[in-house]
């Protein structure tokens, strides 16, 4: 394997036909793809569903009719 000890010391090579990209330009190509939009929103349809159905169970740890669940149950 090569050790890089013939280049490491050079210059950093610099395009004289196009000129060095922005931070916000750079930092637009990393911006998350328009393929995942919605995403948000579907994770905080889901956190609704999960507490709805966590409020319609009663005492948490309960199950719905107010039985036990069976780990709770064995540590008993």
């Amino acid at each position: 394997m090569k050790d890089y000890s013939d280049i490491i010391a050079l210059p950093r090579p610099v395009s004289k036909k196009h000129p060095q990209m922005g931070r916000l330009e750079r930092a637009a190509q990393f911006a998350p793809f328009a393929a995942l939009g919605g995403y948000e929103e579907l994770i905080a349809e889901y956190t609704r569903a999960i507490e709805k159905q966590e409020r319609s169970a009663g005492k948490p740890g309960e199950a719905p009719g107010g039985a036990m669940r069976e780990t709770e149950r064995d540590a008993e």
